[in-house]
């Protein structure tokens, strides 16, 4: 898991790298995990602080074909603190904008690979994993475990974990983030999609749901999927990558 997330995070710090000028194409140079994507889970919230989000699926029938939604946004919870900027995605932000840290609360602004389901309820999803009581998520900056998911067995007693199986109900249901972090980086780790301990707490840094829709978004994401994780008024920062949002309306009854 390690190994992987390295490599999707030297891939998407050379999407976002300034690119020459090129009269032959005026297409916009898009994140490589969006580059390719053709289904996205785009979570958004009105500015980096606040814990309050709406999540949006999209898809497309190829990477060059617009994108169409697939239902309508739908509530969502972030990070207790809000959301920071990734290392990787740290050229999208403005003066003041939090970045990414271990331990901060807050979810990791950028866009990323969603990978396996998980929980502790079983599923006949192809790679699903499945939570026991020796399965944690190391969080501990010390370890060269860190961001992966392994067990308590093999990683000893001294070293910084998440126990997943006592992370309920949140870890009922799950999907993994495939947040391409490490060590050095010290950038947060162990980032999910899970359910949500209720509609009014954020989270550690993950995205949560209500669980019938955190199981409708397995479903969904089964074939590949990225996640992205914005604030609105950064969306204009990826013009031409993402699908055109229309700003919710504010103030008045609903």
């Amino acid at each position: 898991m390690a190994s992987r997330a390295a490599l999707i995070g030297l891939a998407v710090a050379a999407a976002l790298m300034p690119a020459k000028a090129s009269a032959q194409s005026s297409a916009p140079a898009c994140a490589a995990p969006l580059a390719d994507a053709r289904r996205l889970v785009l979570v958004t919230a009105d500015t980096m602080n606040a814990v309050a989000a709406r999540l949006q699926l999209f898809e497309r029938a190829s990477p060059q074909a617009p994108w169409r939604a697939v239902g309508a946004a739908e509530p969502a919870l972030i990070g207790k603190a809000g959301m920071g900027w990734s290392p990787f995605f740290r050229r999208l932000a403005r003066p003041g904008e939090p970045v990414k840290a271990e331990g901060d609360k807050r979810a990791p602004a950028g866009v990323y690979p969603i990978g396996r389901t998980f929980g502790t309820l079983a599923s006949s999803r192809s790679g699903h994993l499945q939570v026991t009581p020796d399965t944690v998520c190391v969080d501990d900056p010390s370890s060269p475990d860190y961001n992966t998911i392994t067990s308590r067995a093999r990683v000893g007693p001294k070293v910084k974990v998440e126990n997943m199986s006592r992370a309920l109900p949140m870890y009922r249901r799950g999907i993994v983030v495939d947040y391409p972090t490490d060590a050095r980086a010290r950038a947060g780790s162990c980032i999910f999609i899970h359910v949500w301990r209720s509609p009014t707490i954020g989270t550690a840094g993950c995205v949560a749901l209500p669980e019938a829709r955190v199981e409708a978004l397995m479903d969904f994401t089964e074939p590949g999927a990225v996640l992205a994780i914005l604030p609105r008024p950064a969306l204009d920062r990826l013009s031409g990558c993402l699908p055109g949002i229309v700003a919710p309306k504010t103030g008045g009854r609903s």
